[in-house]
């Protein structure tokens, strides 16, 4: 009997050890399977005309794209050259029928604001939605520097805070009109706050029968290191009109510039300082999926079907606009992101 007891033993040790080695080596395979996955996405650029290199004029900081029929509409900052920040600039748009290769720029889209309003100084950042037949125009915007003897901008770290606009239009070509409770989004009162000092970079999603709005913040605490320690969150609206209501704190640290995208039921994020993709199931858990990325592209924009007025897909195509340039100079170039994915 006891050795019966022993045998049994022996053999229930046996099945627990090759069944613990199995999960480890699928556990190791799937994790081996996702690490080829991601490692293989890879970003590319082409020059592109209409919006590309320009003597008298400098670009920036430009929209996802939506598609309208048969033409493709990206929106944009753009400056007097060799100026290559934001904070002078106004908002302009484009359009192009071959996905981005050739551009038209077809005028501006929204100048600056009324005197005394947070954005009559310079708007910049646009991004887009099309909702239910209206386009809505999300923006940065900036007044000049309170008690500046010239009425001018400085670009401080204490009192030149920033807001998001909104302007709305039956058409992707305009007249783009403020909304009435503009700034649809502020900065937090609270110092401590991740959001304190600016927010900025608007990008758009429609999930779960609410409009969400992810924005950069910078703390007011940061001082002039604080560009380098902006993180991303996101507030939530019924309409895109808002009013909007703040998650409670950030949810993706060093997120400079806000690029976010539906993916596989959830939302993707590619956070620019520390070059990685990130993903949230539930859209604010995010983790990282890919990390070390190079080549990555600066202050991007993609072609982003479910943004478009009513279209059921939520694949991304993979290309989109970003910026290039140096000093003095700041242009558009084409990329493409391609992965096993696509």
């Amino acid at each position: 009997m006891n050795k019966v007891k022993s045998g049994l033993g022996i053999l229930m040790v046996l099945v627990f050890c090759i069944t613990s080695c199995n999960s480890v080596k699928k556990e190791k395979n799937a994790k081996e399977d996702v690490k080829t996955e991601i490692d293989s996405i890879k970003f590319s650029y082409q020059e592109i005309t209409g919006i590309g290199k320009d003597s008298l004029y400098n670009r920036r900081d430009n929209s996802d794209i939506i598609k309208v029929g048969d033409t493709y509409y990206v929106w944009y900052t753009r400056m007097v050259s060799p100026e290559t920040a934001g904070y002078w600039g106004t908002i302009w748009y484009a359009t192009s029928e071959d996905e981005g290769y050739t551009w038209k720029e077809q005028g501006m889209a929204l100048g600056v604001g009324e005197e005394g309003a947070f954005d009559n100084h310079s708007v910049f950042t646009p991004n887009i939605l099309a909702y239910e037949g209206k386009y809505y125009l999300y923006y940065t915007g900036v007044k000049p520097t309170p008690d500046n003897a010239k009425n001018e901008f400085e670009n401080n770290s204490t009192t030149d805070i920033t807001a998001i606009g909104l302007a709305v239009s039956d058409s992707p070509d305009g007249p783009f009109i403020r909304v009435e409770n503009n700034p649809v989004l502020e900065i937090s009162n609270v110092a401590s706050d991740f959001d304190s000092y600016r927010i900025d970079d608007a990008s758009m999603l429609v999930k779960d029968d609410k409009v969400w709005l992810f924005y950069k913040g910078r703390s007011i605490i940061h001082g002039k290191s604080g560009p380098s320690k902006t993180q991303m969150s996101v507030a939530y609206a019924d309409s895109p009109e808002g009013p909007f209501e703040k998650h409670d704190g950030p949810l993706l640290d060093k997120s400079h510039e806000v690029l976010i995208w539906a993916k596989g039921g959830g939302v993707a994020s590619l956070a620019s300082i520390n070059k990685t993709i990130n993903f949230a199931v539930d859209g604010v858990s995010f983790s990282v999926i890919q990390d070390s990325l190079v080549n990555i592209p600066r202050a991007p924009g993609l072609y982003r079907p479910h943004l478009e007025n009513g279209n059921p897909k939520t694949e991304i195509p993979g290309w989109g606009i970003s910026l290039k340039g140096g000093k003095g100079l700041a242009y558009f170039a084409r990329f493409e992101s391609k992965s096993n994915e696509h």
